[in-house]
């Protein structure tokens, strides 16, 4: 091969971006929002739980999240561009609620880790290590709530989440595998009523430690 073309492919090479750089933990993919920055808890707060918000007013709202937050945010803290729980507080939840929406997660566990992704202020995805597998809507009675099939990858390692939500019907792939497909998720809170149409997103507090990165969600027409 001669020299210039040698200089020639070399330099194309060089002004190709690294996989790496493609893909930069906590940077949105077009059409999406990062929910958590990689630096701080812009985007969320401690939980006041969507069926208790419901009864207090705008007022009586604000003091239990000002108490929410002091009790809460100081175990959820950023390192190294994860978020990490220590396990001893609460859930964290989104500053906004979510009606309709696309979402996908990170989130990694420890040896009999048990966590969860609530949608819309209700339980939950179920993230936890256990045979059944992760992803199911484990709070369900009347529809399905185990994963169609197990794709967690070993305790330790990252796993990715990606949620559709549509109306009260969830799909979950873990690690790119279908595990839930377009089941309705049922009202926790209220059982037998409609899903409210909307709320927050909340990663669960079950008194172990967490860790969670690259949270992008697009919202969807209603």
């Amino acid at each position: 091969m001669k020299l210039a073309s040698l200089t020639v492919i070399l330099l194309a090479q060089a002004l190709v971006p690294s996989s790496a750089n493609e893909q930069k933990d906590n940077t949105p993919p077009p059409g999406f929002t990062a929910l958590f920055n990689g630096k701080d808890l812009a985007n969320w707060q401690g939980l006041v739980p969507i069926n208790q918000r419901q009864k207090l007013t705008k007022e009586d709202l604000a003091k239990r999240q000002e108490q929410a937050d002091k009790r809460i945010l100081p175990h959820w803290k950023v390192e190294d561009g994860v978020l990490v729980y220590d396990g001893k507080a609460d859930n964290l939840q989104t500053a906004k609620d979510y009606g309709n929406f696309e979402l996908y997660v990170d989130w990694k566990i420890g040896k009999g880790g048990d966590s969860g992704i609530y949608l819309r202020g209700n339980p939950q995805v179920q993230i936890w290590d256990n045979p059944e597998g992760s992803g199911g809507l484990y709070n369900n009675q009347k529809n399905p709530r185990k994963p169609l099939v197990v794709a967690d990858r070993p305790v330790g390692k990252w796993n990715t989440f990606h949620i559709i939500m549509k109306g009260d019907r969830v799909t979950v792939k873990l690690n790119g595998t279908t595990v839930v497909d377009d089941t309705p998720l049922e009202n926790y809170w209220q059982r037998g009523q409609p899903l409210p149409a909307r709320g927050p997103i909340e990663l669960q507090h079950h008194g172990n430690a967490l860790w969670f990165k690259n949270i992008y969600v697009k919202e969807s027409p209603e």
